[in-house]
């Protein structure tokens, strides 16, 4: 099985979107880190789930964190697109444009995304009774060809195998959200998603091996 996993801001007990995430995702073998997008009063890339107060790590700062990592992928939660196209100007600086993709991306940041260049996955709330139907599935499928992204990202209560069959039947690339108990791993690996977010990045990687 070829999975790939996020660390998610805050993995193993860290304070989220600091450098100490990035650094303990990193050191408990994860492949990709994620951090929350937002910008400061003076518009500028910081690392913030809610609205910054002041005293956030930058993105340069971050970036620069991911470049002294060989290979190590980051995956950048967009939680605000006003200045989504800062974004990739800033990874060229330190030579990793290449190794970031965005999330977070829903109907109304698609545009935006589109135009930065960066690959993107769509999330989607998956309608949990329609979830095992093939006519929605493929309704799934059209929406996320249409917004021009590479796959789709949604929580993992909503997983089936046959959902992840028919993304990877047509073209697509599934990426599942936030899965932190050793059952739910289980669970998910078991649907052979290309890629799984959790907290506790020691004990997936414990369990894939």
């Amino acid at each position: 099985m070829k999975v790939t996993f996020t660390a998610h801001t805050g993995c193993m007990g860290t304070k989220a979107n600091s450098i100490q995430s990035i650094e303990a995702g990193y050191e408990n073998g994860a492949s990709i880190v994620e951090f929350d997008l937002n910008y400061d009063k003076n518009g500028e890339p910081v690392l913030s789930h809610d609205a910054p107060r002041g005293n956030e790590v930058t993105l340069d700062d971050a970036f620069g964190k991911v470049a002294s990592y060989e290979n190590i992928r980051v995956n950048v939660d967009v939680k605000d697109d006003r200045y989504l196209e800062k974004v990739k100007p800033i990874a060229e600086k330190y030579g990793i444009e290449n190794r970031i993709f965005f999330t977070g991306i829903h109907d109304g940041f698609v545009e935006k995304a589109k135009s930065t260049g960066v690959e993107y996955y769509l999330n989607v709330s998956v309608d949990k009774k329609r979830k095992h139907t093939e006519e929605y599935l493929l309704s799934l499928v059209k929406k996320v060809k249409d917004a021009g992204a590479i796959g789709i990202n949604f929580h993992h209560g909503n997983a089936t195998k046959k959902l992840v069959k028919t993304f990877h039947e047509n073209g697509l690339l599934v990426s599942i959200w936030t899965v932190d108990n050793k059952i739910a791993m289980r669970r998910i690996l078991s649907f052979s998603p290309d890629n799984i977010t959790t907290r506790k990045p020691d004990k997936l990687r414990k369990i894939i091996k």
